[in-house]
């Protein structure tokens, strides 16, 4: 495998000429006429290192629209801008902790960007680095550090920046998620001792971080802001209140444009009001570059916010294009190694297309788990759904494939716990999980229902869900688990005995051993706190993705069969069919109506 070093080195040098002349130059340029004094901000969110999907804008695509928009309304008047998790996602940020993504940021010419929660995913002081080579400035005014000022090591970041668009001045407030503290890794915000350093300004009913937000866009207004927009990675998730743009916006005054992520959501132009009945634009571009947003501010103060697609804009920018192919040939060097085979195909989706990892058991999460069991022997095995990035296609295996499964490089890990630890830790992986598996909006689109990044795929254990039930977890302000306050949604629970193969009703009081990862087990990853004090078992070094290599290559003889062509029945979501007809029912009686 080539170095990373090398291979940062190998993109600098092919990027050397466009970061010299960004931003990159299309070949051609459109033929519409210049607005006048139209202030374009283009927005991205969710990269997550999709910078060359299929049916995308591309990176190459956002680069030559940029550029076209440059001709029509002057470099002057074009900000590009990205609203969090584009550094990872794939073997692109794998590889290289992000770097590879920053110079393609740089090179494509980012004027601002904020922290996702998966900017953290490669540690504080990986991510102090990339955002010191960065050219984008970097801001959060709900991000601050709370250890001692003077501490080098500290990250920290401006709350806003103010753009002067001649004589018009727009600021830019960034806001990031306060679920970063379990939705990256809890211990990265820690210090040895398991104090917190740094906060998003969490809190259960959000008003710490309407406060901050607020604060921010005050001492904009202050410093002669005439207009301000919100660069945020919140989402509009139900799951992620208090702390959704939505939230945000109905808290506040002084916004008018909120420019989102998070959540993936695809909304082109939504309005929404803030504190004082005000209506605040909110758009939200999807993920992969499927589209790029564009705001225009006109000269007499009006906002209007369109996501440009690939069938809107076909162009791509020449030199982005010889860019992200110079960096996807080196990958490709390492990455297009066969590792195994698979006679099926191991999908992340339900039958209707909608994302089921999350609230569903999938034979794809089957098969991780059962690979952590067996690297480590353990009684039970957990992997949370939000771990599991891609499928897996029929066919040859890749490395790469392995790693767009598995991209953080998580490491193995194993401990003991107790039964009631096990029964808590269920509980808290259900407890968003819905009857229905997706929803059908009037449009006719399907939304998977019930969402949770740390719903768990099991292995050596099997339970039932019962969604009628509501959950009584009761989570901390950082989003850690703390208990269960009442009656449990989780029930018949079993455990497989591995003499004689069958599986027995879980013991509270028993000790069993249990395999995932130290992002779960010792970080308190997806809130999970139950197990970061317990006794370790020694298992080998091995990252995530090494772990389901393994288990292909040497318990399934390198061969993925049949036996994973489907869920093995491991998770019963109890009224799940009945549910979903129902809901379909609904939406089709009021389209009727």
């Amino acid at each position: 495998m080539r170095s990373k070093k090398l291979l940062v080195t190998s993109l600098a040098s092919v990027m050397a000429f466009s970061m010299n002349a960004t931003p990159f130059m299309a070949a051609e340029t459109a033929k519409a006429e210049a607005k006048g004094d139209d202030i374009v901000v283009l927005y991205t969110n969710d990269i997550h290192c999709g910078i060359s999907e299929k049916e995308s804008m591309g990176i190459s695509g956002v680069a030559a629209y940029k550029a076209d928009m440059i001709k029509q309304h002057g470099k002057d008047n074009v900000t590009l801008v990205d609203c969090g998790d584009a550094i990872q996602g794939s073997a692109l940020g794998t590889l290289s902790n992000g770097s590879y993504m920053v110079d393609i940021m740089n090179a494509v010419g980012y004027d601002y960007a904020i922290f996702g929660n998966h900017e953290f995913d490669y540690t504080i002081p990986e991510l102090k680095k990339l955002v010191e080579k960065a050219e984008a400035a970097y801001l959060g005014c709900n991000f601050k550090y709370l250890g001692d000022e003077k501490d080098a090591s500290k990250l920290s970041v401006a709350p806003y920046k103010i753009q002067d668009y001649k004589g018009v001045k727009v600021a830019y407030v960034g806001i990031s998620t306060p679920e970063s503290l379990v939705k990256s890794t809890p211990t990265y915000f820690m210090d040895g001792k398991g104090k917190f350093l740094y906060s998003f300004s969490q809190g259960e009913d959000g008003k710490e971080l309407y406060k901050s937000v607020q604060a921010a866009v005050d001492s904009a207004r202050k410093e002669g802001a005439k207009y301000v927009v919100a660069l945020a990675h919140l989402g509009v998730e139900e799951d992620s209140a208090p702390y959704r743009s939505t939230d945000v916006i109905a808290n506040t005054t002084g916004i008018d444009v909120m420019l989102d992520g998070h959540s993936h959501s695809v909304v082109a132009s939504d309005k929404v009001k803030n504190a004082k009945g005000e209506e605040v634009l909110l758009s939200q571009t999807g993920t992969k570059l499927a589209n790029l947003g564009k705001l225009v501010i006109t000269k007499d103060g009006k906002f209007s916010t369109e996501l440009i697609s690939s069938k809107d804009y076909a162009k791509k920018d020449e030199l982005a294009d010889k860019a992200v192919a110079k960096v996807q040939a080196d990958l490709d060097k390492t990455l297009s190694q066969e590792v195994a085979t698979s006679k099926i195909e191991l999908s992340t989706k339900a039958e209707d297309g909608t994302r089921a990892v999350r609230n569903r058991e999938t034979a794809i999460g089957d098969l991780c788990a059962d690979a952590y069991r067996s690297a480590t022997g353990a009684d039970i095995a957990f992997v949370n759904g939000g771990g599991i990035r891609a499928d897996i296609k029929a066919g040859k295996i890749t490395f790469g494939d392995i790693i767009n499964v598995f991209p953080y490089n998580n490491e193995l890990y194993a401990v003991e716990a107790t039964g009631q630890e096990i029964l808590d830790a269920l509980e808290l992986g259900s407890k968003n999980t819905a009857a229905e598996i997706s929803t059908k909006g009037e449009d006719g689109k399907l939304n998977a229902a019930g969402e949770s990044g740390g719903f768990l795929q099991v292995s050596g254990l099997k339970y039932t869900i019962d969604p009628s039930i509501k959950s009584t977890v009761k989570l901390d302000e950082a989003g850690l688990f703390v208990k269960v306050e009442g009656e449990r949604r989780v029930k018949d629970v079993q455990v497989l005995n591995k003499k004689t193969n069958k599986y027995e009703p879980i013991d509270p009081n028993k000790t069993y051993t249990l395999a995932s990862h130290n992002y779960m087990l010792k970080n308190k990853g997806d809130g999970y706190s139950m197990f970061a004090d317990n006794k370790v078992i020694q298992v080998p070094q091995m990252t995530d993705n090494k772990v389901l290599i393994t288990y292909i290559k040497d318990t399934l003889k390198g061969v993925i069969g049949e036996e994973y062509s489907k869920p093995q029945g491991r998770v019963n979501v109890e009224g799940a069919e009945a549910a979903t007809e129902k809901a379909d029912k609904t939406v089709e009686e009021k389209k009727a109506a």
